[in-house]
């Protein structure tokens, strides 16, 4: 009988490319997952590799076989689920996809408690801006950030997302200070490109309702980049809220136009479709869920208003609008 740990160096080896690739995938030496392919080869008499010098290609073969090997893997894991369900135990290895900024500053204390209070969970975290395919990649979580395109995912939502237009004093020194969005146009903006259409600034006030297409020669597709180019004075920027609080509180970046507000959608905790919700995926949402709830939109509302204030009794001549 084909041991499964065997299956899984299979799969592992083929889905990422290379036996280095798998053996770190799966934590063990890369002879170890040598020996686990040649066993299956040995036992079911067939070559399900193709090795030369330029690396490994899978074998017709052996892609049939990796594709009824994975489907048993995932039988196997969700009825571990659904016993791990039934006497609410979190373990095994939950994969989460989180987008980087997001993840990086706000994320991982967060995964470390989680880690810390359920001793036989394992994390698999990716920190990456794409929006990955959840079932293709084997996820059980991810936190999207914005408006929800139709999907299977079933979503939970966590919280709102503004976006604050922001400056560094530096720049404001040199540029006047824009009061109403169209005085935006006369400006160098700090433009992301992490989505597939353009993004416009949308403004609301009271009834009005103005978008705003910008224009700049910077541009990123990460919100890292954009608020370390605004930090040093190349432009405005519109960025979310959990990502300019920090600088906003430091002084390295002033918010301005907030006379209006940019509601840019809200943070979502998905998972992919099906009945049966493991435990781990259940504890993983449920403390994103409690963590970013309704206590983020009043936290964010107390920041800037504070970081308004601050600013504006420290340097009036700038003429920032609150």
């Amino acid at each position: 009988m084909i041991d499964l740990q065997d299956m899984r160096a299979l799969v592992e080896v083929i889905t990422n490319g290379g036996f280095a690739r798998a053996a770190r995938r799966l934590r063990v030496a890369k002879s170890i997952v040598s020996r686990r392919i040649a066993r299956i080869e040995a036992e079911l008499g067939a070559t399900l590799l193709n090795r030369t010098s330029r690396g490994i290609t899978p074998t017709e073969a052996g892609l049939e076989f990796s594709e009824r090997a994975q489907r048993i893997l995932d039988d196997l894991a969700e009825a571990r689920d659904i016993v791990s369900c039934q006497n609410g135990e979190v373990a095994g290895r939950l994969r989460v996809s989180l987008p980087l900024s997001f993840g990086l500053r706000h994320m991982t204390p967060l995964l470390t408690a989680l880690h810390a209070a359920h001793p036989r969970l394992e994390l698999d975290v990716s920190y990456d801006d794409s929006v990955v395919d959840l079932l293709a990649e084997r996820f059980d979580a991810a936190i999207r950030i914005g408006k929800l395109p139709d999907s299977t995912l079933v979503a939970r939502r966590v919280a709102p997302i503004s976006l604050i237009v922001v400056a560094s004093p530096a720049y404001l020194e040199k540029h006047r200070t824009p009061r109403v969005p169209k005085d935006l146009s006369a400006h160098e903006c700090l433009v992301y490109t992490g989505s597939r259409e353009k993004q416009a600034w949308r403004f609301q006030s009271g009834g009005r309702r103005l978008s705003f297409f910008p224009m700049g020669r910077f541009q990123s597709d990460n919100g890292e980049g954009l608020i370390q180019a605004a930090e040093a004075g190349l432009g405005v920027a519109a960025l979310p809220d959990f990502i300019v609080s920090d600088s906003i509180k430091a002084g390295l970046l002033v918010p301005l136009l907030t006379g209006y507000s940019l509601q840019e959608g809200a943070i979502y905790v998905v998972r992919p479709p099906g009945r049966i919700v493991a435990a781990k995926t259940r504890a993983f949402m449920d403390v994103v869920v409690e963590h970013f709830g309704a206590a983020t939109t009043n936290k964010q509302t107390n920041d800037r208003r504070e970081a308004q204030v601050a600013f504006l009794h420290a340097t009036p001549p700038l003429g920032v609008p609150i």
